[in-house]
């Protein structure tokens, strides 16, 4: 079982979701793209929106003429009479006015015409004189298209999805286009239109379409200039105010030739010609209007205006849009009435506020995602789903910046909702395949490694696989052997109750092979009366020693408690169960760590002169006394914490370098006291007397020894004997002061 082995869903599902993200870009399916596209253009909008004071420098001042609550008392209630409108137009032309606007439909006749009293009028011959007198009265609406033909007036006619036949407007003005590719592939299309009066219609400088098209949120994002009529191209209101007030014979639109389609196949709207410029548009010929919001500096009273109490040349050289009270439309910035929207629009053109989005921005931006998603499955397989994500984030908080700054700066329309989105998405099925990676390869551990391993090592390998190197390493680690003393007598006083030794046994090592867990040491090999473990592999531990130490401390704290339970047991035939004494042995050095895979299982350990030592030392630690003894590497990597006393200096052959044994006595605080380093003295002038053979000497120092505080009184014993053994047995001048276990 190869651990490091990566499943197939760490690159397959980020690399799936980057594919349908692209495929949902590219297509638009459900409105995903131009959705995100409009939230974030939308939040740009609401954060920098177009200041209305640049409207001071227009060629064109523009104002919007409403019927506010003192004009529906002057003139009635909604919708006003023509005759009212034909009024307010001659005052306006006699103010000054370039030209006017209606951004409401004049396709119904006037319901307060005199003509409509004709059928109320009786027949006969007595009242021919009547009828004649009333069909020879003016008509409003024939007053209106009066009016309308003194100045440059726009009105509008009505698309509709009834494919119901009727009379088609009237256009003005040619709508062409210039390039080799037909643009009009993403304009708008209605089967059918509803014109004007034809009075008016004939009046009028120009007719366009009234249709503000609204987002799938109800939001009007753009101002359309073109529409498809049937199989006609027919151009917006907006539009033939363009072309009416800056004095264009017709409307040309450029083709981008297909560099806004994604998969080439149809040409858009690039821009359209205005006056000596072209103005950029979005690929449905709309443009991208840079929203200033409300504001009441637009607007002029009707009332006001009937009144004569505007200022003398204030409607001088303006473009004003009369405005049907009620019509509000939601914008970015707000909600204004169509009034207003349409004469933004204008305002946009004049003032060079259009926003543009370049024909390549949508491969461009397609592109990059794919190339920053197929990064971030990258990073996300290589450093995590933390790290991947992280770099992820940032990289969309640079991109929001730069977009917003191409937004306020250059008004340039960059999107980067949608590829935010995709690689959110990217990034989200990549934590998800690296959290199931991370599953199945603890899955794997726990199989391979049961509890031999601390839970915090399961998971680092477990996050990161290459952790665990199986084809080995050279490492200085620190190992611990630990083992129940007197054992075999142990078990023979158990001889007829197996299920209690059993039991004694699982009680005693299960405590101690946890604390081992706790402290991050990895647990090797069980054995009959204890078991092994080490540190430093297979994760870095600079403190293994100090935590091998620490871990032993802790062990002889636990036996305490456990042994205070044990012995208010019994046996089955009422003996108390006897306290159980423990002996560590622990040593560092080199070792070669690794492991390797059979019959589906996965062996990890350490081979090294530390774990002979460290074995030969627990087997030796009973003749001691303390429980825990340590090799001279061991002390010297972590004297700093822990009190040690020299106990020996041992070789385990003939052969063999010697080794100096030390046994662990206490913390610092121990360490620091009078007593210890009294003791410590003399234990330093026992081994020097022992090296040089002075036998009574250390004899002496022995018995000095024996009444200071902590000594132990097995050492003292052991060494005594040793010097009788050598006083018969003298070890000659060369010997080096080691003792080889040559005793039985």
């Amino acid at each position: 079982m190869n651990l490091r082995q990566r499943p197939a869903a760490v690159w397959a599902l980020p690399l799936a979701v980057l594919a349908l993200g692209l495929a949902l870009l590219a297509t638009d399916a459900g409105g995903f793209a131009s959705s995100a596209r409009n939230l974030l253009f939308d939040s740009f909008e609401r954060a920098h929106p177009r200041p209305y004071d640049a409207m001071a420098a227009a060629p064109l001042r523009i104002r919007v003429l409403e019927p506010d609550s003192a004009s529906l008392v002057r003139f009635g209630p909604w919708p006003w009479p023509h005759a009212v409108l034909a009024r307010l137009v001659r005052e306006l032309r006699d103010a000054g006015t370039a030209a006017v606007v209606f951004t409401f439909p004049l396709d119904t006749p006037d319901a307060g015409s005199p003509k409509n009293l004709l059928p109320e009028i009786p027949a006969g011959p007595d009242y021919d004189s009547v009828r004649a007198t009333i069909a020879a009265l003016p008509s409003a609406d024939d007053a209106l298209a009066a009016e309308l033909r003194q100045l440059k007036a726009v009105t509008g006619f009505s698309l509709g999805k009834s494919a119901v036949s009727g009379p088609a407007p009237h256009l003005k003005a040619a709508v062409g286009f210039s390039g080799t590719a037909w643009p009009y592939a993403h304009v708008a299309s209605f089967p059918s239109a509803t014109p004007a009066l034809p009075t008016i219609e004939s009046a009028s400088a120009g007719v366009g379409a009234l249709n503000l098209p609204k987002g799938s949120d109800g939001i009007v994002h753009r101002i359309p200039l073109v529409f498809a009529v049937g199989e006609k191209i027919a151009p917006s209101l907006a539009a033939e105010t363009l072309r009416v007030t800056l004095d264009m014979r017709a409307l040309t639109f450029a083709s981008d030739e297909g560099a806004s389609s994604v998969f080439g196949d149809r040409a858009g709207v690039a821009n359209v010609n205005v006056a000596s410029h072209a103005v950029p548009t979005a690929p449905d010929g709309s443009l991208l209007i840079a929203w200033s919001g409300p504001n009441e500096r637009r607007f002029i009273s009707p009332a006001a205006l009937d009144s004569g109490t505007i200022a003398k040349g204030a409607l001088a050289n303006t473009v004003v849009y009369l405005g049907a009270p009620g019509d509000l439309v939601r914008v970015p910035v707000g909600t204004e009435t169509a009034a207003e929207a349409e004469a933004e629009a204008l305002e946009n053109v004049l003032t060079g506020s259009v926003l543009r989005r370049p024909p390549s921005a949508p491969m461009t931006e397609l592109a990059c995602t794919a190339v920053l998603g197929l990064a971030l499955v990258f990073l996300l397989a290589r450093l995590g789903a933390i790290w991947g994500t992280g770099v992820a984030v940032l990289g969309m908080v640079f991109a929001v910046g730069g977009a917003f700054r191409l937004f306020t700066a250059n008004h340039v329309l960059l999107d980067v909702a949608g590829p935010g989105l995709v690689l959110a998405l990217v990034a989200a099925a990549g934590a998800l395949a690296k959290l199931y990676e991370i599953g199945l390869t603890r899955l794997r551990l726990r199989s391979a490694f049961a509890d031999a391993l601390p839970f915090a090592a399961v998971e680092k390998i477990a996050r990161s696989p290459a952790l665990l190197k199986l084809d080995g390493e050279s490492r200085t680690v620190t190992y611990l052997a630990c083992g129940i003393r007197g054992f075999a007598d142990l078990a023979a006083g158990f001889r007829d109750d197996p299920t209690s030794f059993t039991r004694l046994v699982q009680r005693v090592l299960t405590p101690l092979m946890d604390e081992t867990l706790k402290h991050g040491g990895a647990i090797d090999r069980l054995t009959t009366d204890g078991f092994t473990a080490f540190w430093n592999a297979p994760l870095d531990d600079p403190e293994h020693a100090i935590h091998a130490c620490e871990t032993a401390s802790r062990m002889t704290e636990r036996m305490a408690h456990v042994n205070d339970e044990i012995t208010r047991e019994r046996r089955h035939d009422g003996i108390p169960l006897p306290p159980a004494e423990i002996g560590i042995g622990i040593a560092t050095g080199p070792a070669i760590a690794g492991g390797f895979s059979a019959y589906g299982r996965t062996a990890y350990s350490v081979t090294g002169d530390c774990a002979v030592v460290a074995t030969r030392v627990q087997a030796l630690s009973a003749q001691y006394g303390p429980a825990v003894i340590v090799s001279d590497s061991t002390r010297k990597a972590c004297e700093r914490g822990f009190a040690f006393l020299e106990v020996d200096y041992i070789a385990a052959g003939a052969h063999e370098e010697p080794i100096k044994l030390f046994a662990m006595l206490g913390n610092p605080v121990v360490r620091a006291s009078p007593k210890f380093r009294a003791l410590t003295t003399f234990h330093e002038h026992i081994f020097q007397s022992l090296r040089t053979q002075q036998w009574q000497k250390t004899r002496d120092l022995i018995e000095q020894c024996r009444k200071l505080s902590g000594a132990s009184q097995k050492v003292y014993d052991l060494h005594l004997a040793r010097i009788g053994y050598f006083e018969a047995n003298p070890p000659g001048p060369d010997w080096d002061g080691a003792f080889r276990p040559i005793l039985r």
